[in-house]
């Protein structure tokens, strides 16, 4: 924990000592994209040296503090307007990849509000030309099964894309996506008009993880498959980690914090080489099938303008419009909360 001065809501310019977090691995974000929506927001807090996160499920904000951050993890559907921004995260020394989410649901409006497919392809090559392939994660998220959609499908799509921008990454990753757990992903696909999504049955996952096998042939990608507790490594593929203790150890070698944290020198084994760090730093925040290393989201829930059929962040469309319009308004007169939405 680290002590920092925030924004007093209660006093117009006001300010309170607070006790907050200090990640050195920062999430922005599983619960909205920051990238394509809120870029300003981000370098303001950056600025500032804190968010205030608040929990979708109620209870007392979380400061987090960026005095101990190295690397910035952003997840993204259009990371195009926030190339702006790069240059000055580079000039300020801290390291950061990008998880993007390349899906092809143009024809059943999913995503209603990403770019067209061939636009966000072009940026996906732009953004690995601009950090390397190394730092930019092809996410196929979520597979889904529709009464239109099937398996073959599917893989055609993965292929379009894969065929495109397979020089430009190292990896891929998707999952299959989990109706059933979360209510508002089949309330948000009813409402988007989606009939008949359904998860995969077992068959229908080995008849897609065999033709992604044969797909990667020719690409030679690392596969792995995020949150999924089947074991896929017959296909080549291995258990998802987004957050990936490898990808930081290849890519960010030079940073030695950073690799601290990850090997630290009294974890160390006898041989020299250090355990897997997976077990050691797995976020206790997410699923037990998800191997991803610890880090702090900072995103809010309900803020996502992409509007995705079948988000699990969105309450509802009428809630995150409200919110973006509050943001906007609040942005056109030079204010930036502690939090995406004050």
């Amino acid at each position: 924990m680290v002590s920092l001065e925030a924004a007093d809501p209660a006093v117009p310019y006001g300010k309170l000592a607070v006790e907050a977090i200090a990640p050195v691995i920062v999430s922005a974000s599983r619960s909205t994209d920051i990238p394509a929506f809120y870029g300003d927001w981000f370098l303001n807090r950056l600025k500032d040296g804190y968010v205030r996160w608040k929990s979708p499920f109620g209870g007392k904000p979380v400061f987090v503090s960026f005095a101990r951050a190295r690397l910035f993890v952003f997840w993204s559907k259009n990371p195009a307007p926030f190339f702006p921004y790069l240059d000055t995260l580079d000039r300020l020394g801290y390291g950061y990849y990008f998880l993007y989410s390349l899906n092809d649901y143009d024809k059943e409006h999913l995503e209603p509000n990403v770019p067209p497919l061939v636009e966000r392809i072009e940026t996906f090559i732009r953004l690995s030309r601009r950090i390397g392939p190394g730092k930019v994660v092809w996410r196929f998220d979520p597979l889904i099964l529709t009464e239109t959609i099937t398996v073959s499908d599917l893989l055609d799509r993965v292929e379009c894309i894969g065929d495109q921008i397979a020089p430009f990454t190292k990896r891929l990753v998707f999952s299959f996506v989990d109706i059933e757990k979360y209510t508002k992903v089949r309330r948000n696909l009813d409402a988007a008009g989606c009939r008949g999504a359904r998860e995969f049955t077992d068959a229908e996952v080995a008849e897609f993880c065999e033709g992604l096998r044969r797909l990667n042939e020719r690409w030679g990608l690392s596969l792995s498959a995020c949150a999924e507790g089947r074991d896929l490594s017959q296909y080549g593929i291995g258990r998802g980690q987004c957050i990936s203790c490898d990808l930081m150890t290849t890519e960010f070698a030079h940073d030695k914090e950073l690799t601290a944290f990850l090997r630290p020198e009294d974890q160390q084994t006898l041989e020299g080489s250090s355990p897997d760090p997976s077990r050691r730093l797995k976020d206790p925040g997410q699923r037990n099938t998800c191997r991803c290393v610890v880090s702090k989201d900072i995103g809010q829930y309900s803020t996502c303008m992409h509007l995705c059929g079948y988000c699990y962040a969105n309450t509802s469309a009428a809630a995150v419009r409200r919110h973006y319009s509050r943001y906007l308004a609040d942005r056109e007169h030079g204010m930036f909360h502690d939090t995406i939405v004050g």
